[in-house]
């Protein structure tokens, strides 16, 4: 699955898991998901699952770093190298 694959899925999970009132389109990648979109703890857990569900991949304990989870790019180096 190329980067702008995986973005755009992740884009799509993140507004429909979180009910960001916000386009997918409309996402910065690189802006952060705490700061701009609101992101908080709890929903970072629920887009754990759906990094998941939605890329059949698994998330150890060891992955539980800010930094994976910072923006959409960082979601997105990160699913690609789990795939």
């Amino acid at each position: 699955m190329d980067s702008v694959t995986i973005e755009a899925k992740l884009k799509e999970m993140i507004v429909g898991r979180l009910f960001l009132n916000v386009a997918p389109a409309d996402i910065d990648t690189g802006a952060s998901l705490i700061a701009t979109y609101g992101v908080d703890s709890v929903c970072l857990l629920e887009l754990v699952v759906g990094l998941e569900e939605a890329f059949g991949i698994v998330i150890e304990d060891s992955d539980f770093d800010v930094r994976n989870f910072i923006s959409v790019a960082a979601l997105r180096d990160f699913v690609q190298a789990r795939l």
